[in-house]
């Protein structure tokens, strides 16, 4: 059953320090000045903060679920997601994940569906 913008919101703002805001027709979250989330204008795809340097491992291993921004958004940490390509479980550690500022590296889920290491690799 695909995730509804409902489900993602209920859950966005139950995060701590979460904002919403409707901005140039976009429902958009933030933690302060830093949007986190943010829905396309009709509701089909979120897009999420991720790390730059495993986008594309992202995008590769699930072509029908990720996108990437357009070349325009490339120089900001974001990737898309089709909701009616994820399930409620998915969509809660995608938004769990990304409502948590703090964490550096993604969670162990997102991880997984990376096809990356559980942890980050010290250099």
């Amino acid at each position: 059953m695909p995730v509804t913008v409902a489900e993602v919101q209920e859950l966005a703002r139950a995060l701590p320090r979460s904002s919403e805001a409707f901005v140039r027709g976009r429902i958009k979250f933030r933690v302060g000045q830093i949007v986190f989330l943010s829905f396309s204008k009709d509701g089909s795809t979120i897009g999420f903060g991720f790390p730059k340097e495993w986008r594309a491992a992202l995008v590769e291993a699930e072509p029908d679920k990720f996108s990437l921004p357009s070349e325009s958004d490339m120089r900001f940490n974001w990737v898309h997601v089709r909701l009616d390509a994820i399930d409620a479980e998915e969509m809660r550690d995608l938004v769990e994940n990304v409502g948590d500022l703090r964490a550096k590296v993604p969670r162990r889920g997102v991880r997984r569906r990376a096809g990356l290491p559980m942890r980050p690799l010290l250099v």
